[in-house]
């Protein structure tokens, strides 16, 4: 199985430095990995080096709690998109979610599908907070609100990505919906049961390592 397209090569560490992010590009662009995942900071540089290769620039919003505002996150979102931004991650309020404030999730995350304009929108539901009844809801109001994808977790929370959770909603959000795993792979066999399982997009620091066959420790 070829791992590589299905790849977001992550670096969202604080103390993230541009050379870092430059080797970040650099691996990308060799792998032909699906697109370089940057906080937004670092999104007009990773635009700028990027515009020659097909690999796609990926920032987050809203990240890593999801409880900044919906405007802020629509702001944050429109400043990502003018720097060079082909796709948004976004977290949602996972506090209003388990709530139950599914109006209220729902337009936090139409706000940033409607500040996307035609970029692809991520929606990380944090997998490790909610119960499997609330993953089901989030990948529904997700949906509801024009979201591309539905991702597992931001790899700053209690846990990443599990098999059982992309099984999950997959069959919750159908075929059409993009599924994306995250926080979990770090290794070829790890990607390659996510995949199985129903994910598209593989969110991962260790996507050198999984491409060469080899597992590392830790990491996103």
């Amino acid at each position: 199985m070829e791992i590589n397209g299905y790849i977001d090569h992550t670096l969202l560490k604080a103390e993230s430095t541009v050379k870092q992010i430059d080797s970040l590009i650099e691996e990308a662009k060799k792998y032909q990995f699906a697109s370089v995942c940057v906080n937004p900071s670092h999104v007009k540089h990773a635009a700028e080096k990027l515009k020659d290769s097909p690999v796609k620039v990926c920032t987050v919003v809203g990240f890593p709690l999801g409880a900044t505002t919906s405007a802020t996150k629509a702001y944050e979102t429109k400043d990502a998109v003018s720097n060079g931004a082909d796709e948004i991650d976004m977290v949602i309020n996972i506090g209003q979610l388990k709530a139950g404030n599914l109006e209220f999730v729902e337009n936090d995350i139409k706000s940033v599908v409607d500040a996307s304009g035609e970029k692809l929108v991520k929606v990380i539901i944090e997998t490790a907070l909610l119960t499997d009844d609330e993953k089901i809801v989030a990948c529904q109001v997700a949906v509801k609100a024009g979201a591309d994808f539905v991702k597992t977790s931001t790899g700053f929370s209690t846990g990443g990505a599990t098999v059982a959770d992309i099984a999950l909603m997959r069959q919750t959000v159908g075929p059409d919906i993009g599924v994306k795993a995250a926080g979990g792979a770090r290794s070829y066999e790890d990607a390659k049961a996510f995949i199985e399982a129903g994910a598209t997009r593989i969110g991962t620091s260790a996507g050198v390592a999984i491409v060469e066959g080899k597992e590392v420790n830790g990491g996103y």
